[in-house]
C-alpha cells in the first residue's frame, strides 16, 4: 500500500475561564488519558489560588474516571449527558472554525 508520510498530527488540549479571561492549552501526539493526565495538570496551574475549576466535558473514554485519569484536587468534572453535543461548549468553536 502506498501512504503519503509528510506529516504528523498534533492535538489541541485547550480550556478556558471566561469570567478570567485565562485559558490553559497543550499540545499532544496522540488523545489518550496520559494526554488528559497532562492536560489536567496544566489547567490545575492556571486556577486561581484558592478556587476550584469544573470542566465540562462529553463521554470521550479518556475523560472518564476510576482508571489511570489523576484529576488534581482543584478540578472536578461536569460530564454530559450522552449524545447531547447541542450542550457542549466547545462545539460552538468548532462551528466557528468551520465557518
Amino acid at each position: 500500500m502506498v501512504r503519503d508520510n509528510r506529516h504528523d498530527s498534533g492535538y489541541l488540549f485547550g480550556a478556558i475561564c471566561p469570567a478570567r479571561r485565562v485559558g490553559a492549552a497543550i499540545i499532544m501526539p496522540a488523545v489518550n488519558t496520559e494526554a488528559m493526565n497532562e492536560h489536567l495538570k496544566e489547567i490545575a496551574t492556571q486556577v486561581a489560588q484558592g478556587a476550584h475549576a469544573v470542566l465540562v466535558c462529553d463521554d470521550a473514554g479518556w475523560h472518564q474516571q476510576g482508571g489511570t485519569l489523576c484529576l488534581p484536587d482543584n478540578i472536578t468534572l461536569l460530564p454530559l449527558p450522552a449524545d447531547a453535543p447541542e450542550l457542549n461548549p466547545m462545539e460552538n468553536v468548532w462551528e466557528y472554525l468551520r465557518a
